[in-house]
């Protein structure tokens, strides 16, 4: 069977070979480039990609459409592995208070940040936050994003935390992007339960967990442990509770104060923690032994002013798997494009380009173990590809917010033509 589409002419830059082992350690941005390089798609998959046009052609017949990539960049789509994408409503109104220096917890504290999202989110319809999702969605997909984790967490009661999780699913099922739903019920604790938080997380524990478990509306579950959230012993009862209803691990850790939710993601063998900006490196170095990836968010502390930085030397030394995401949400990083995303890991913690490219691509997959579909161009995986218009990832990473993404094929359909949504 012939080929549906050519790519042609292109700088093809892939990491085949990391799939069923991430990038960490020495060979962390270790890329491969075909310069010109040639990818081909059929129905939804790649089935080759080589430097040969001669054997491209072989793959070609009468009804094969060729994309000249002459001049761009010719990558995986984007895994965006940390979001907050079921919401309604925006945070602008904080803006002044975090530019004058007021902490996040006190924001958080007296009725802003993630609470004030929680009441939008709670009084929002069904339909109303769809179409909110669905704005975010075309807004990734025209930047490069073809697939997202999105965690509920804006809702915290039962019912209206399955109500962010179905309409995650329906988003799935009428949008391209693919979405890995996460369940997030421990991601603050509600103003109702200011004086009773033990029967909060009793709630999770007894009712949230098995009503979303039951309905097979999540994949994850994701506890927030940090001061002013959940503590590490209420944030182990969720997540082994979890982990019983067959639901896989990801924390919220040391975003905040060095609490140790890392240490904690290491005992529970998580798939992943995530932010750990004040995570030292004893944790880091137990993270690593059980596997567990290290999500790094840097516009969320770009945005927020924080000069502490994560030790992400040291977790290269150790051979952690470093992912980067965006960690888009309504008020510490209302921001969908993940070209601009790597610039921020790049100039903000210092990785390189090319490391910066397999955080949010290959290593993003490995933690939302998503590596064997998804995040490198190689055959048999699904054809999710986007073309920049740039010459190199240094190029992309240069020009901070610039989207250089011109065309999108998402399982093998151009849904992105001249950076404008179309089809699908």
């Amino acid at each position: 069977m012939k080929a549906d589409y050519l790519i042609a002419n292109g700088r093809v830059i892939t990491t085949r070979g990391s799939s069923s082992h991430p990038q960490t350690g020495p060979a962390f941005g270790i890329i491969e480039e075909l310069a010109p390089g040639y990818v081909l798609t059929q129905g939804k998959h790649i089935v080759k990609v080589t430097a040969s046009l001669a054997e491209a052609r072989e793959l070609c017949g009468p009804n094969t459409q060729e994309l000249d990539a002459t001049g761009m960049l010719v990558m995986p789509g984007y895994v965006d592995c940390h979001t907050h994408l079921s919401f309604a409503g925006w945070r602008d109104s904080e803006l002044g208070m975090r530019l004058s220096g007021v902490p996040y917890l006190k924001i958080l504290a007296a009725g802003g940040g993630i609470i004030s999202s929680v009441m939008k989110t709670r009084a929002a319809a069904q339909d109303e936050l769809f179409q909110f999702v669905i704005e975010g969605l075309d807004t990734m997909l025209t930047h490069g994003t073809t697939t997202v984790e999105a965690k509920s967490g804006y809702g915290l009661t039962t019912d209206d935390e399955v109500k962010q999780l179905r309409v995650l699913k329906t988003a799935d099922e009428h949008h391209p992007v693919d979405i890995i739903r996460t369940f997030m019920g421990a991601h603050a604790l509600p103003p109702e339960y200011t004086n009773s938080r033990a029967d909060y997380v009793r709630l999770i524990i007894d009712e949230m967990l098995p009503e979303v478990a039951r309905l097979g509306l999540a994949e994850f579950c994701d506890c927030f442990c940090e001061d002013k959230a959940f503590s590490l012993a209420e944030g182990r009862a969720i997540l082994n509770a979890a982990r019983g209803l067959g639901l896989e691990l990801k924390i919220h850790a040391d975003e905040i104060t060095p609490l140790g939710g890392a240490g904690l993601a290491a005992e529970l063998n998580a798939v992943s923690a995530e932010h750990l900006i004040y995570t030292d490196r004893a944790d880091l170095k137990r993270m690593a032994e059980a596997n567990v990836a290290a999500v790094l968010l840097p516009a969320t502390a770009f945005i927020l002013r924080v000069e502490k930085k994560p030790l992400v030397k040291d977790m290269i030394e150790l051979g952690l798997t470093i992912a980067v995401s965006s960690d888009y949400n309504p008020g510490t990083s209302p921001i969908p494009n993940m070209q601009l995303v790597q610039a921020f890991a790049c100039y903000h913690y210092g990785l390189t380009p090319a490391q910066a490219f397999a955080a949010s691509t290959i290593n993003a997959a490995h933690a939302i173990k998503r590596s064997m579909v998804c995040g490198s161009l190689e055959v048999g995986k699904i054809a999710d590809i986007i073309l920049l218009k740039a010459p190199s990832l240094d190029f992309v990473a240069y020009h901070l917010g610039t989207n250089l993404v011109r065309t999108v094929i998402k399982a093998g359909q151009i849904v992105v033509e001249e950076g404008v949504r179309c089809n699908g």
